[in-house]
């Protein structure tokens, strides 16, 4: 199989492999022995067959760069894709079978490992986050909080799991925050500005901490409103307040699994989390080989 990822993903990959390949595979390289050639792989070894596995129930994600790992350390490793993106796989389950030389097999394994166990931790993440929102009209989020250089794989894994996409960088909308407001001076300046100057094509947000700083957004005109670290209790006298002008609520700030249900019920339209991204812990898969 060949498989044609996107030129940024493309470039992370060959950094990861660069990292951990790029003095070779020595303990291969001793077991398997360079006698027989095979670029810069050296000799190798025994024609192997690997299982990659799932040792948790998990919604898998990062299969394609899986895949390519394995394609570009060594194309003559051939690849049977038994799971895809955004599938829910129990316990035991396979993603994964791959045949061709060990050598390359094993110099491929922890970085094709890597991806894939990061990448289903935050759809898997993601799943339980929009399980817990379910039946409400809320819409679970993920925010700019991001791996360097992973932001577009772990926003696809964010979608696979059943959550949405916020602003993928500071070009797509219009956000204003606090450190914004305190450069303005004020919620209104800071949106009256905005509001002067944005293309029509893109919505003001502006976030908010009480009140008094949400009645000064509605005021200014402000489309959406971000209520940051508010109880249910406050979200949901903020919200019917918003909604009253037509305004669109999003929460955020230290939102768990335990409280967003809360929210949603409180009235948000949309619940922003970080931990999407920046703490999902990576689920355990394996790569097993036998001959």
């Amino acid at each position: 199989m060949s498989l044609a990822l996107p030129p940024a993903v493309r470039r992370l990959v060959e950094l990861a492999l660069d990292e951990d390949l790029g003095r070779g595979d020595v303990t291969s390289r001793v077991i398997f022995g360079a006698a027989s050639g095979a670029g810069a792989l050296g000799g190798r070894g025994p024609h192997v067959i690997a299982d990659m596995t799932a040792r948790e129930p998990i919604v898998a994600f990062g299969i394609d760069v899986a895949c390519a790992v394995f394609e570009l350390v060594d194309p003559a490793i051939e690849i049977e894709r038994l799971a895809d993106d955004g599938a829910r796989v129990d316990r035991g389950g396979l993603l994964v079978t791959a045949r061709g030389p060990a050598h390359g097999m094993l110099a491929a394994e922890r970085t094709a490992l890597n991806f894939v166990q990061r990448l289903s931790g935050v759809a898997t993440l993601a799943k339980r986050y929009a399980d817990a929102v379910a039946g409400t009209k809320a819409k679970v989020v993920d925010t700019r909080k991001t791996t360097p250089g992973f932001r577009a794989l772990e926003k696809a894994a964010v979608l696979a799991g059943g959550c949405a996409n916020h602003r993928f960088d500071l070009g797509s909308g219009i956000l204003i925050k606090d450190n914004h407001i305190a450069a303005c001076g004020s919620v209104r300046a800071a949106v009256e500005a905005a509001k002067a100057h944005a293309p029509h094509t893109l919505r003001v947000e502006i976030e908010v901490t009480n009140l008094g700083e949400l009645d000064q957004a509605l005021a200014a005109g402000a489309e959406i409103v971000l209520l940051d670290n508010m109880t249910p209790a406050q979200v949901e006298v903020a919200a019917a307040r918003a909604h009253g002008r037509g305004v669109l609520v999003e929460v955020s700030g230290g939102i768990t699994l335990a409280t967003i249900g809360d929210y949603a019920r409180a009235g948000a339209d949309l619940i922003s989390v970080g931990a999407l991204t920046h703490s999902a812990p990576a689920v355990d898969i394996g790569l097993d080989v036998r001959t």
